[in-house]
């Protein structure tokens, strides 16, 4: 039985940017590097459906960290507020003085 090839994701990009270069057949591609045309043309076409998602996945995670940020920048705020309202009242109920 024979082991199927794994390949890495920095030779499929290399591979792909070969294909959209092109400089070669998908043909000549194949046979030089040892693959089934079908295997390139399944990474190409993978690379071309999930192309405009990597702007919108940026942005997304972009904005999401952005909202947790002033989310968390806000709760600290709050926290401050409440905790500097409640040493004043703590400092009128008792005797200490600045």
């Amino acid at each position: 039985m024979t082991k199927r090839k794994r390949y890495t994701t920095d030779f499929k990009s290399q591979i792909v940017l070969e294909i959209f270069k092109e400089e070669k057949s998908l043909s000549g591609l194949a046979s030089h590097h040892g693959i089934h045309v079908n295997q390139l043309r399944q990474w190409k076409k993978a690379v071309l459906e999930q192309l405009p998602q990597l702007f919108t996945k940026e942005n997304k995670k972009q904005d999401l960290l952005i909202s947790n940020y002033e989310d968390q920048i806000q709760n600290l705020y709050a926290e401050v507020g409440k905790l500097t309202t409640h040493l004043s009242w703590l400092k009128k109920k008792s005797v200490i003085e600045d």
